[in-house]
């Protein structure tokens, strides 16, 4: 296989797909404005790409080997330039929501494959922990750059304006589809199963080893804390940090260039140094923040800020949390996977996603329920509570996936 062409794809993939999921917010904001929708009718569009995404990872994760990953990536990022076509054409809120549709559909094809593609195309579980920590960096650098893409094209003269950035995505989209194309990818991989039925069983019996059920508590409980602030960090930094709504939410970028940041820095860090001893530093670096750094954010006199450039340099202080949250999901993906036969791979990327998904809503709405009965000063706080379960899982699962590496090995 040609490894560095298809690991080149893969971050392509999913920069393109970091940009469209996150624009979720931007299309429900342009759909009130210029569709003239109300705030529950445009919600709606949360659903459609999440309720996809776990629906398609349920469905495809057992039997996509037989596919084949590189034919399912490559429909996938085939199915989104039509979807981004279709948006500019349509310009309505019915194709917004066939839109965010096509785009769960895809993004749980590709998330599924490219966790796949990373056991086939990487030989150590330090190389995985690497290429694992560096593709989720570059999402996160993709999230990022949706806060500044979307507003670019944006214009008070013409309503319209904005939709010219799905040309942009669309040809990203196929950029990414003929590099995937020229690469020569393996397909000799084993399925999990006999058949199409065995597969599928294959990732239900997944659920019942004790390894998968340590790692979906620690992803539940991770993807629970990081969802809570990714959510509610511009509610805070306008009601606690008194910003104005559209520095507010710019500001939310720091979080996510700083998650990016931290991904791609412990990609180098596991090179040299065990996964677990990267997270149990990141763990107890972020709690430090959040009992120190966090109290005097809350207390901080902002002043008049009009700018990015006006916010002192306290208020840039608590997003800096991403760059030690940032390590854990990846790491803790990769020290699983690597655990696991390859042909598992498949399945257990799957389980992955819906449990991460799962954990997702529950800390929006957990962290959501806090910030409306004790303020938005204190719900960060309890944040420290899934990071202290989290350090205490993180070393059974140390000891589970040693167990597991020695019996593959074996």
């Amino acid at each position: 296989m040609n490894n560095k062409a298809i690991k080149l794809s893969l971050y392509i993939n999913y920069f393109v797909f970091a940009i469209l999921l996150n624009s979720v917010g931007i299309v429900i904001l342009k759909s009130q404005n210029v569709y003239g929708v109300d705030e529950v009718d445009a919600s709606i569009l949360e659903a459609f790409k999440d309720l996809s995404i776990m629906f398609t990872s349920f469905v495809i994760a057992s039997f996509l080997p037989r596919i084949g990953y590189k034919r399912g990536m490559m429909g996938a990022l085939l199915l989104v330039t039509v979807g981004c076509i279709l948006m500019y054409f349509g310009n309505s809120f019915w194709t917004a929501k066939l839109l965010f549709l096509i785009v769960g559909v895809s993004f749980g094809v590709i998330k599924v494959a490219v966790y796949s593609a990373i056991g086939l195309v990487t030989n150590s579980q330090s190389e995985h922990n690497s290429l694992m920590s560096s593709i989720e960096g570059f999402f996160m650098f993709g999230i990022a750059l949706a806060y500044f893409l979307f507003p670019a094209f944006n214009s008070e003269a013409n309503p319209d304006a904005w939709l010219n950035v799905y040309w942009v995505l669309a040809a990203l989209s196929m950029a990414a589809f003929f590099l995937l194309s020229r690469a020569r990818f393996d397909q000799s991989y084993d399925a999990p199963g006999a058949g199409l039925k065995e597969d599928f069983m294959e990732m239900i019996k997944l659920v019942a080893r004790l390894l998968v059920i340590v790692f979906v508590i620690s992803a539940f409980l991770f993807v629970m804390m990081e969802q809570g602030i990714m959510t509610w960090l511009p509610t805070f930094n306008q009601k606690v940090m008194n910003l104005p709504e559209n520095v507010a939410i710019m500001m939310s970028s720091v979080l996510m260039i700083s998650l990016g940041v931290g991904r791609l820095a412990a990609g180098q860090l596991t090179k040299r140094l065990s996964w677990v001893t990267v997270l149990t530093v990141c763990i107890i670096c972020a709690m430090a923040i959040v009992v120190f750094v966090l109290p005097k954010a809350v207390n901080a006199d902002i002043g008049l800020v009009e700018t990015l450039a006006d916010v002192p340099a306290i208020g840039y202080a608590f997003p800096l949390v991403g760059l030690f949250i940032a390590p854990i999901y990846p790491l803790l993906n990769s020290a699983v996977l690597s655990a696991l036969p390859k042909k598992l791979h498949s399945p257990m990327s799957g389980l992955i996603i819906i449990f991460s998904a799962l954990g997702g809503t529950l800390g929006s709405r957990i962290v959501g329920y806090l910030f409306k009965n004790l303020g938005a000063d204190q719900a960060f706080t309890y944040t420290l509570v899934p990071m202290s379960l989290l350090l205490v899982v993180l070393f059974v699962l140390k000891r589970l996936t040693s167990k597991a590496i020695a019996e593959k090995a074996a």
